[in-house]
């Protein structure tokens, strides 16, 4: 399921993954559902973010799914930008997709580079992006992206439908997935708010789901389905979000009674997707991986830890941080070393890692890609006193 394979393959890393091509796809999720664990995806708007999810990949010895939103996308490339046309947002995601590319190769895991909902309105950003793998491809044989997300759930099923098939037509001679939205996910993200929603528009039938698969099937078999169980952005307090993954155990059932004999042997035709991660309870979590899962949406928990480092660390040398001169240790002693935001951005990075770990654990992607354990890195504190405990 990968876009990128560093040039140092995993020596573990099953044989159907040791191509740096994403033409593979299909084999990858034949492969997935039967190991029993899906990857976590996470939104990223800044280069530490992008990081910390390279290094808890690391340290959880697995593969990350690193995707960017439009708005996340917009803010990589600068606030002062300009954005008419999506034209910040289309600089920003490349230069993510770069330095992904570029600091995956240090870490040594295997990254899928993605991006995150994409509205009708929003289709001029996903084809300028299209046009950057061409060219990459062009000159790699491999695109710049591993796949897009085209989120046409509030449009009718049949223009949904048809413009999915549109843009997988394109994508598939690439080599890069789509992965598409049937139904609705409710709560607010990046500006989309479904929170007002009715709640039967976040659960997907059945013979919806059948309908895209025979339909996305008669282009390529590289796509996903962000099928609606019930799963909402955000997180909510305890009963207010009734998740139900036996849909897409039902949906399974049935396109594989359609499709007859052949039906794969798992009878999982639908590779699924997991939106509105954040706060699920781990056992409705491993209970839709059993049903086809291999990705799940991991962004409000995310930004949580994040800032949660930050608070933390300023909690912790609060007197530190008042003003440039003068502390606790003596009215002449300086502060740069607490207010060097490399500091409170470290902390905010060890806290993601470690949260992260926890959706490692929870998807049960622990330990796939065989590269022992992490060795302490050389050097960290650079030439001069060096960070703060953090």
């Amino acid at each position: 399921m990968v876009a990128f394979i560093p040039r140092s393959k995993p020596q573990n890393w099953p044989s159907r993954f040791s191509v740096p091509l994403v033409s593979h796809w299909s084999r990858v999720f034949s492969l997935i559902p039967q190991s029993g664990y899906a990857i976590p995806a996470v939104n990223c708007v800044s280069n530490s973010g992008i990081n910390a999810c390279l290094e808890a990949a690391r340290k959880n010895d697995a593969p990350i799914i690193i995707q960017f939103s439009s708005g996340g996308s917009q803010f990589y490339g600068g606030k002062g930008l300009d954005n008419s046309n999506y034209r910040a947002a289309i600089a920003g995601a490349v230069s993510g997709a770069f330095h992904v590319r570029t600091m995956a190769e240090q870490y040594g895991v295997p990254v899928i580079l993605h991006t995150d909902h994409c509205a009708k309105k929003l289709l001029p950003w996903i084809d300028g992006l299209l046009s950057a793998s061409e060219r990459y491809y062009e000159q790699h044989g491999e695109p710049l992206f591993s796949s897009h997300m085209i989120d046409l759930s509030e449009e009718p099923i049949e223009e949904n439908i048809e413009i999915c098939k549109e843009y997988l037509t394109r994508m598939d001679k690439i080599g890069i997935l789509l992965e598409m939205e049937l139904g609705i996910t409710g709560g607010e993200e990046d500006g989309v708010d479904n929170s007002d929603r009715p709640i039967e528009d976040l659960y997907s039938k059945p013979e919806e789901i059948y309908q895209v698969y025979e339909e996305l099937m008669k282009i390529s078999d590289k796509f996903t389905v962000a099928a609606a169980f019930g799963n909402v952005h955000g997180v909510y307090s305890p009963g207010n979000v009734k998740l139900e993954p036996k849909i897409l155990s039902r949906a399974q059932d049935y396109i594989s009674e359609k499709l007859g004999d052949k039906a794969p042997a798992d009878k999982k035709p639908v590779a699924f997707v997991f939106h509105g991660g954040s706060g699920s309870d781990v056992a409705d979590i491993q209970e839709a991986i059993g049903y086809g899962v291999i990705k799940m949406n991991i962004d409000t928990d995310t930004q949580w830890s994040y800032w949660e480092g930050i608070k933390n660390f300023e909690t912790k040398y609060h007197d530190y941080l008042q003003t440039q001169i003068g502390n606790p240790d003596g009215p002449d002693k300086p502060n740069k070393k607490y207010y060097d935001p490399r500091e409170s951005m470290r902390a905010a990075e060890v806290n993601t890692v470690a949260r992260l770990g926890k959706s490692y654990a929870d998807l049960k992607c622990q330990n796939i890609l065989g590269l022992g354990e992490v060795e302490p890195a050389d050097n960290v504190l650079g030439p001069r006193r060096g960070g703060l405990p953090v």
